[in-house]
């Protein structure tokens, strides 16, 4: 009790000083020191992240279930974005912004406390080195940072489609996004994360996100069990052309995702525009050969998911490397991911429905690696070099920031698990799955 105490008086003391800030934290700066130019990019960058969850990937999802699921799936990512963008003004942004130490970030940025919304955004201000300046007001990072803590959680829920509680599903999104997501973010972006440190090289969230939440599925998968009937019985997707659709919306936003990671309307920004449409075109041919060959015709959702695999693997990469490693690190990725959600899959025995392990978790290992050996230092800096121009010691820090994101990711993401089932339970009983997840869980149903 002592602890929780401790622990509850500085965060009660945080938020009410946020709430009761005088007009004066917001006083005006320097304003003309704010790029107006990289503001607006980053403002448009925003709303297209925020597009990537809602509608793309809540169509993604929702088109390759069964009919009588569909509205439960689209309702997960639209209830998780109204959840993650309360948590993340009220502590998330704190915990992965705030100076902190090298592990998590501390109180002081609480609901946007002492942010100064007309100058341009200091990360790391105060500390000795390492601070980071954007020609952006704080709110407009804030803003943009919340996009990706929006979509990772998410992403978790393709893990275990069409068998989790709504109730089971909220509360462990909303733990998750604080004590995973949010450290592996301080790590990874903060100056003082211990994997920025280390020169741990992720441009716009392949570590932070992907692998986060591809391993986190992973977990879901085998502490909720597997769909009746998995994998005997054949759970045909309800309606492609939304899936279809939500790719597209993904592939669209994704370039707000890889480009916006520039933190500016810069030459960095377009290479890593040019290198994301390089890596989803030539994954979603690569899996699409891939798929053609295996079962005779290409399909629909294996073009799709090969394009969807190539913008995972090159986000880590995106603002490091050239087309030729993009498009490499594409028809890799592409092939990878299609292996993993066939063969890999079927060998081990898992049921992640909707693979968010065997694309995400997958493909932002490979890119997260990858990263390492492409990295040019033309295009990231001298910070940046990869194998493929001498720092093979690049690699192995790439591995060392997947091995500890992993590490993480699974014990956590497993202990939430089980403190939620004690909670209310994770599963949906069998009549539920039964009748279909739209009508019992929502009330609702599609004609």
């Amino acid at each position: 009790m002592s602890r929780l105490f401790a622990f509850a008086v500085p965060l009660l003391a945080a938020i009410l000083g946020a709430v009761a800030l005088p007009a004066a934290a917001f006083a005006q700066a320097d304003a003309a020191k704010i790029d107006t130019g990289d503001t607006a990019w980053m403002l448009t960058s925003t709303a297209l992240v925020l597009m990537m969850t809602i509608p793309g990937l809540a169509l993604f999802y929702g088109g390759m279930v069964r009919k009588m699921n569909i509205l439960a799936t689209v309702m997960q990512s639209f209830a998780i974005t109204c959840l993650v963008s309360v948590l993340w003004v009220a502590l998330g942004y704190s915990l992965v912004f705030g100076n902190g130490n090298a592990y998590i970030g501390d109180f002081s940025k609480v609901m946007m406390r002492g942010a100064d919304m007309s100058a341009p955004f200091v990360l790391g201000a105060g500390m000795e080195s390492g601070a980071v300046a954007f020609t952006i007001p704080e709110s407009v990072f804030m803003m943009f940072q919340m996009t990706f803590a929006i979509i990772t959680p998410a992403l978790i829920t393709g893990a275990f489609a069409d068998r989790m509680k709504f109730s089971a599903m909220l509360l462990f999104s909303g733990l998750w996004s604080l004590a995973v997501y949010a450290p592996v973010a301080h790590w990874v972006w903060h100056p003082n994360g211990f994997l920025f440190s280390k020169g741990v090289l992720d441009f716009a969230g392949g570590t932070v996100v992907h692998i986060n939440a591809g391993i986190a599925g992973l977990i879901a998968a085998v502490v909720v069990g597997k769909r009746k009937g998995y994998p005997t019985e054949v759970f045909m997707p309800s309606n492609l052309v939304l899936s279809m659709i939500g790719a597209s919306l993904l592939w669209v936003g994704w370039f707000g995702f890889n480009a916006g990671s520039a933190g500016a309307a810069n030459g960095r920004a377009g290479m890593a525009m040019v290198v994301t449409m390089i890596a989803a075109a030539a994954a979603g041919l690569s899996w699409m050969v891939a798929d053609w060959i295996s079962k005779g015709k290409p399909s629909v959702l294996g073009i799709i998911s090969g394009a969807v695999a190539g913008l995972v693997i090159i986000t880590s990469a995106s603002g490091f490397v050239d087309i030729c490693g993009a498009m490499f690190m594409g028809l890799v990725g592409g092939v990878a991911c299609f292996l993993s959600s066939t063969t890999l899959k079927r060998m081990l025995g898992y049921d992640d429905s909707l693979d968010a392990f065997g694309v995400h978790g997958i493909a932002g290992i490979l890119g997260a690696i990858l990263t390492g050996v492409f990295a040019r230092e033309a295009i990231g800096g001298s910070a940046a070099i990869g194998m493929i121009e001498g720092n093979s010691a690049q690699v192995w820090i790439q591995l060392a920031g997947v091995l500890a994101t992993v590490t993480w990711s699974a014990i956590i993401t497993f202990t939430l698990l089980k403190l939620v089932d004690v909670i209310c339970g994770l599963r949906v009983s069998e009549e539920v799955k039964r009748d279909g997840l739209d009508l019992a869980l929502h009330g609702e149903a599609l004609h």
